[in-house]
């Protein structure tokens, strides 16, 4: 929403400071986005006045100008016909810059005569289109600033221009008239009235409108409209023009001008149709289906059923709430012209603007709702300026259907304030600023103004009376204590967990990530999503279509995006949830780890080593130990499709699985653009088990003084069996005494297999012995040997290596 100081007081009686507005506004909710100060681009230039105008001698189309400057007299070549003795003008000096050419001025010579400077047109100093001559002031005096003049003389030149931010549930402050009123309320100044004085009708319209079944009552319940004859459709006054061009809008001309005006100043979007190119009666009616309309902005949409038109002789002609059409559009030659003052449905204006993919200020601000009780009002104002500025006579107001009010009123209770904000503000002060917002009290009870359809509970009169006092007035204080001592804890065992989790990475060397739970559906497809169960009926964009699957594709778009910006060696998490469908039960929490390149920086002596699976093996460990995992868990290799198939695994108890570790897939690294290898490492933080006893205990630490003993097996086994299978056995032939197993050697290829057969390989462990009660006898050692290779032989079917 876009205004200028001086709009903002035609209804804001005021002598607050620009500061002062600027601040007020953001702290009600209304955020200033940007000020632009119009005149800075014109504070170099000065006024000055032409004493002679002679024809140059070497161009018929120049003049060389004597002009009193506030420097003297000076030499300038001015091409402009109106160039002439005696007029004020205004000068641009060597080395002022020029906005509307994009140039810094120097002396010149032109058509060998040397020229000092040059006189601006309006376009040239960026005031409007104009650029038949040079400006001519009617006062001034050499030498005065030339902001100066327009501060004076024309306000709406150089009034600083305000942008501010609305929130979707703001829609009554997508007018001047609707952010004057808040600033009342707060206290920076008087709401000026804003007279409706109805225009007497001189004769029947000869247009009349209906309203079909299909929108009566819900997609344009209330159509008001009148028909003006007579008009003189030309350029819009100044005043006007600047007032739009200060908000980047265009002047096209005094009718469509006027729209403009009213859909910025009072939130009242209008249309005006060429009533000689109006065929028949209007009726706002749905389109039917191979229905087409060109449009105001030049394009042919195809319409359908569920889009409110305005329709003449069963052709559409405009898009309710919407757009215009090209083909009754006013232009010079307008003489006679119907204009629309209609209140049109949200939702189906916004229907109607995503599927046509539309957007224009009538859809921002109907889609929002404008205020339904203002459609004929807006009517009677409008009409009076267009008389104003057009001439013309009005026909009586021709009408259908009503407004479309809802009977809102809530209980108002003033210590709802403290309870719900811990603002403690006198109930007279809360009744008037309600008042002052619109809103009519009658004893307990609060009704809102058909401009805020926002307000819909208790709790947004309370968020309306803190909003005005300001939040900025809140003081913390403690909560009271109930009961006296330590309070319970209140995080839930989950939420612990959760902490934990992103504590121990963060510790770990990792930097968190937050990234959206939407993905797209190609992307959702590689992690095992991008099912209908997932996909989101209304999506904000393209590449956000699903609910996603995994945390891990989150990260590694974020890798590629540092990767594209020469940050090649990261160490990202994050912990969030992942989902399988849109049902209750269909989300999980998870704790997702990525490294990508080196474990550390290069160092002198080029020890740089790129991160593998084993270090991702071990912080998954780590983070599983940290949130209370068993120590003991059991790996497979039976990871899902995104990861490497032969390097990764997945750690579990028995069927259930806690996390799963290993390199990302190639086919998924080259489908997201991330240079690898990545290694990544993802935890199910709901599926570990949680203690039996509430109160967790840390087993008693077991200490020995005797010497632990160390034995090494080398073991013939299938080139297909896996170590781990092998260290498995050797640990449970005696739990008690047998401390650690570890694999320190492996011998495979072709001399393995040339020594011990084909298709076999040897793996060596080392077991450690710690006796607890007593030192080892020899027999006892031999007899634990004997129980591991055993236990080896049976799970493996390999034998002791000769």
């Amino acid at each position: 929403m876009k205004f200028t100081l001086s709009w903002l007081k035609d209804h804001l009686e005021t002598e607050a400071s620009l500061d002062d507005i600027l601040y007020a506004l953001t702290d009600l909710g209304l955020e200033v986005e940007e000020v632009q100060d119009r005149a800075a681009k014109l504070k170099p230039f000065t006024l000055a006045k032409v004493l002679e105008a002679t024809q140059h001698p070497d161009a018929d189309r120049l003049r060389v100008c004597r002009v009193m400057t506030d420097e003297g007299e000076k030499q300038i070549v001015c091409g402009a016909p109106n160039a002439r003795a005696g007029i004020t003008v205004v000068l641009c000096k060597p080395g002022d810059y020029v906005p509307g050419i994009d140039v810094t001025l120097g002396i010149g010579k032109i058509r060998g005569v040397e020229s000092h400077g040059m006189m601006a047109s309006e376009r040239e100093l960026e005031l409007s289109e104009e650029h038949d001559g040079i400006i001519e002031l009617p006062s001034g005096e050499v030498g005065e600033k030339f902001t100066d003049w327009l501060a004076q003389n024309r306000p709406g030149a150089v009034d600083p221009m305000i942008y501010i931010k609305i929130t979707p549930n703001r829609p009554d402050a997508l007018g001047v008239r609707g952010l004057a009123r808040d600033l009342a309320a707060r206290g920076l100044g008087t709401l000026k009235p804003l007279k409706v004085e109805p225009v007497k009708g001189g004769f029947d319209s000869p247009i009349t409108v209906t309203l079909a079944e299909d929108v009566r009552g819900n997609a344009c319940p209330h159509f008001v409209g009148r028909y003006i004859r007579g008009v003189k459709n030309g350029p819009s006054p100044v005043w006007l023009q600047e007032r739009l061009k200060a908000i980047g809008l265009r002047p096209i001309s005094a009718l469509v001008d006027i729209t403009n005006l009213f859909t910025f100043d009072l939130n009242r979007p209008l249309h005006v149709f060429d009533a000689d190119k109006v065929h028949g009666n209007i009726t706002a009616r749905q389109a039917r289906e191979g229905e087409t309309l060109l449009a105001l902005d030049g394009k042919t949409y195809a319409l359908g059923p569920g889009i409110t038109v305005i329709a003449y002789d069963q052709a559409p002609e405009a898009l309710g709430g919407v757009m215009g059409g090209e083909v009754s559009g006013v232009t010079e030659e307008t003489v006679n012209v119907f204009v629309e003052s209609a209140y049109f449905d949200p939702i189906t204006t916004a229907a109607t603007g995503r599927r046509l993919k539309i957007h224009s200020d009538a859809r921002y601000r109907f889609e929002r709702g404008i205020d339904p009780a203002f459609t004929r009002d807006g009517m009677e104002l409008a009409t009076k300026l267009i008389l104003d500025l057009c001439g013309g006579e009005a026909s009586m107001i021709v009408e259908a259907g009503a407004p479309a009010l809802s009977d809102r009123a809530y209980r108002f209770d003033p210590k709802k304030v403290v309870s719900l904000v811990g603002m403690d503000i006198a109930e007279g002060d809360q009744r008037a600023t309600l008042e002052a917002l619109g809103f009519t009290l009658k004893g307990d009870m609060a009704t809102p103004p058909s401009w805020r359809p926002d307000v819909l509970g208790e709790a947004d009169l309370v968020e309306e009376v803190a909003r005005i006092a300001s939040l900025t007035k809140l003081e913390g204080k403690p909560l009271r204590r109930t009961k006296p001592g330590v309070p319970r804890p209140i995080l839930t065992p989950i939420q612990m967990r959760e902490k934990a989790a992103r504590r121990t990475l963060a510790a770990l060397g990792y930097n968190e990530c937050v990234t959206y739970s939407f993905i797209d559906g190609a992307t959702a497809d590689l992690f095992g999503g991008g099912s209908e169960a997932t996909r989101l009926e209304n999506p904000i964009s393209s590449e956000m279509t699903h609910m996603r699957p995994d945390l891990l594709p989150g990260l590694l778009q974020a890798a590629a995006r540092n990767q594209a910006r020469g940050f090649m060696d990261m160490a990202l998490f994050e912990v969030g949830p992942v989902f399988s469908g849109g049902e209750p039960g269909q989300q999980a929490l998870q704790a997702t780890g990525l490294l990508v390149g080196a474990t550390a920086p290069r160092d002198p002596y080029g020890s740089r080593r790129v991160a593998d699976l084993y270090d991702a093996k071990a912080d998954a460990e780590a983070v599983l130990a940290a949130i209370g995992a068993p120590q003991k868990v059991q790996i497979s290799r039976k990871a899902e499709g995104w990861w490497h198939p032969g390097r990764s695994g997945v750690m579990g108890l028995g069927p259930n699985a806690l996390a799963t570790f290993g390199e990302v897939h190639p086919k998924v690294l080259k489908a997201l653009d991330v240079k690898g290898p990545a290694v990544a490492f993802t935890l199910r933080v709901e599926a570990i088990p949680f203690p039996k006893t509430k109160t967790a205990t840390r087993p008693a630490l077991g200490r020995s003084d005797l010497q632990a003993v160390d034995r090494d097996f080398a073991f013939v086994v299938d080139k297909g069996v896996e170590a781990l299978t092998l260290v498995n056995a050797a640990q449970g032939a005696d739990k008690a005494l047998i401390d650690s197993v570890a694999v320190f050697d492996q011998f495979t290829g072709e001399k393995a297999e040339a020594q011990m057969g084909a298709g076999k390989k040897s793996l060596a462990i080392t077991v450690r012995l710690q006796p607890r009660d007593k030192t080892l006898t020899d027999e006892e050692i031999e007899a634990v040997s004997a129980k591991i290779v055993e236990k080896v032989a049976k799970a493996t079917g390999g034998a002791l290596r000769g």
